[in-house]
């Protein structure tokens, strides 16, 4: 008998997983598919560390969670200064003073503050969605170059039909900082993350390629609880409805050549381009030898229920669904859910493990 059954070995179901070990509970950790790690699986191919599932670069401010990661890897310097390609012309990413030079010429911060003033919508209220909050913070001519067909292939919606809180994640700074994350704590782990996830789970009974849904029956009666990390929806078989999320296509390839583009990560703004980004590998490992070099375009996918599960869309419609389910979900005492897919919550890395701290501090013990 076991105290806990942990659906999903992912970021989510491992935090909560060692949490629990660490204070004396058994647990056992189940995932459907044949690798630990969920979507932060990453795999050494021909030298270099690559994330299969797209790539994850930690970064947080906690203290706690900090240290919790470093307990089970070394992490590098790495710190994500990504750019964007509209009609052939690059532009750094997040907006900083080197955009605003490559937009507009300018090369002090009254001048772009100046241009950026001159163009923002200004509403007497909140902006009501993406493109109104994208406006309102950068104006026109930065919205119609980098946000807005890159957004329209990201989500396979019109901006107007999103929520404002998605863009509000995207710095804009009056400085000369390409630093995407202003994070006092940057990096990804040495050895890769799959090689973390595994010093999470030491000591810890893992099973492969086991679907929770096809044994539920038999796999429920093992433990005291259950923590599920899939999507709630499924849980609850879909009973008020599907959720929907933005999932991905990846067309990889492996050149003969130790340097491609130049940096890890590339997007691509223009509305006839069908890739959002192009994510070189190797440079998420500085100093990296290795002569070849691994490199994904990231294709944006029509939803489908046996899709891969990356983001939620949090507009109305499905807001409105998952807070049908949360209800439900709340009244399943022995039942923890947890993670980006059952909390249908947008999350960064550090904020996973925040969530499962919290929740296992309220629930585990």
């Amino acid at each position: 008998m076991y105290d806990f059954l942990i659906i999903g070995a992912g970021l989510f179901g491992a935090t909560f997983a060692r949490l629990a070990t660490d204070a004396g509970k058994k647990c056992l950790v189940i995932d459907k598919r044949e690798h630990i790690a969920g979507n932060c699986f990453s795999r050494d191919i021909k030298g270099v560390d690559v994330h299969v599932y797209g790539p994850h670069i930690f970064h947080c401010n906690d203290d706690r969670i900090w240290s919790f990661v470093n307990r089970f890897a070394t992490f590098n310097n790495f710190r994500n200064s990504p750019i964007a390609i509209h009609q052939g012309k690059a532009y750094s990413l997040p907006f900083n003073m080197y955009t605003f030079n490559q937009m507009w010429g300018v090369t002090k911060p009254e001048e772009a503050l100046e241009k950026i003033e001159s163009q923002r919508l200004v509403l007497d209220r909140e902006p009501a969605n993406l493109e109104e909050q994208a406006l309102s913070l950068v104006g026109y001519d930065i919205y119609n170059t980098l946000i807005k067909d890159y957004t329209k292939k990201q989500w396979k919606k019109n901006p107007k039909e999103l929520p404002a809180s998605i863009i509000k994640r995207l710095p804009v700074r009056l400085t000369w900082d390409n630093n995407y994350f202003n994070d006092k704590y940057q990096g990804i782990p040495e050895k890769g993350y799959t090689a973390m996830f595994e010093e999470m789970l030491k000591g810890i009974e893992i099973r492969l390629n086991v679907d929770f849904f096809k044994n539920k029956e038999e796999l429920t009666t093992m433990a005291e609880r259950v923590v599920f990390t899939g999507k709630i929806d499924e849980y609850f078989d879909y009973q008020y409805g599907e959720l929907e999320y933005r999932t991905l296509e990846f067309q990889s390839e492996i050149y003969d050549v130790e340097n491609v583009q130049g940096n890890a990560v590339v997007n691509y703004s223009d509305a006839d381009v069908p890739w959002t980004r192009i994510i070189e590998h190797k440079h998420f490992q500085p100093g990296n030898k290795a002569k070849k070099s691994y490199v994904t375009k990231e294709i944006p996918a029509e939803w489908k229920k046996d899709s891969t599960p990356y983001y939620p869309i949090g507009d109305e419609k499905n807001t409105d669904l998952f807070r049908k389910y949360k209800h439900l979900a709340e009244s399943h005492d022995d039942v923890i859910f947890g993670g980006r897919l059952a909390e249908y919550k947008y999350y960064d890395m550090h904020q996973i493990i925040g969530s499962a701290m919290s929740i296992f501090n309220k629930k585990g013990i």
